[in-house]
């Protein structure tokens, strides 16, 4: 099988493309085989690269332990960038089908060579149940934000809920470098308020913007997270903390989030195509 690795901040996953190969038969196993990193290729999952009859194509994404995702921001500039360098299509703009819905990319074109886009992300949700979690605000119908959550090892954190097409969890500190990322991280993903488990966002102030560490779900703390850099910034302006501008400085790489209340985000960062290769399935 012809596999392309490819990173955004970092963030890095297998690409496959289902339009010359088809699709594998089981991805979710095929996920968890290729994505260890030391027995497979490494990465933080595996997206299919697919047809679709809505759009330029269809992005399928599988995360680190096989399990399905809905969407990942890094990813989707990625599918962009394959797209474009492998002629599928030859447009600066493109839409590409994901599991939280239709995502329009703006590609960035350097010498023939996509190097990175702009994606409208889309709305966020800001609806407890639709995000899914059980926690409520003060007011009903208000957004989740700084709300108390008990920790199973009786530590209580704030948390500021917002799904951009999957789910999240922003949490203000001090100093997000020095966080217990991994501990807080895995108790918060797991947490009963998160019927579908939820990825976590540390977030301090940095110059321009914020420094800001992931954790994800199905896959622990990775380098970056797109859509949880957008997610991060609606939480942020949600809460006073910038005026809904700002660089976000993932552990990979800077993504720049801007969003305009009652409308999308907008996500700037690049794409790299890191290597190619066969490997035997």
């Amino acid at each position: 099988m012809r596999f392309t690795k490819m990173e955004g901040c970092g963030n890095d996953y297998i690409y496959i493309d289902c339009f010359v190969q088809g699709t594998p038969e089981d991805p979710g196993v095929l996920a968890r085989r290729l994505s260890n990193r030391h027995f497979g290729i490494g990465s933080d999952g595996l997206i299919l690269i697919c047809r679709s009859e809505l759009a330029d194509c269809r992005m399928e994404m599988y995360n680190a332990d096989g399990s399905r995702a809905e969407m990942c921001g890094n990813g989707v500039r990625c599918v962009g960038k394959y797209i474009y360098d492998h002629r599928i299509s030859q447009r600066e703009t493109i839409t590409v089908e994901t599991g939280a819905g239709i995502k329009t990319l703006e590609l960035s074109i350097d010498g023939g060579v996509c190097t990175g886009a702009t994606v409208d992300m889309g709305a966020p949700v800001l609806t407890p149940e639709l995000i899914p979690t059980t926690l409520t605000s003060d007011t009903p119908g208000d957004p989740v934000l700084r709300t108390p959550l008990e920790l199973p090892d009786g530590q209580t954190v704030e948390v500021s809920c917002v799904s951009m097409g999957n789910p999240h969890a922003v949490i203000f500190v001090e100093d997000a470098d020095t966080y217990d990322v991994t501990g807080i991280g895995r108790m918060v993903e797991t947490h009963p308020a998160f019927p579908a488990r939820i990825n976590v966002h540390f977030l301090s102030p940095a110059p321009g913007g914020f420094r800001i560490r992931s954790w994800e779900r199905g896959a622990g703390e990775t380098l970056a997270c797109g859509t949880g850099a957008c997610a991060s910034l609606v939480a942020a302006t949600l809460c006073g903390m910038c005026n809904g501008s700002a660089d976000l400085r993932t552990s990979g790489g800077v993504l720049h989030i801007e969003w305009r209340r009652g409308d999308s985000v907008f996500m700037t960062g690049p794409a790299t195509e890191v290597y190619s290769g066969d490997i035997s399935v």
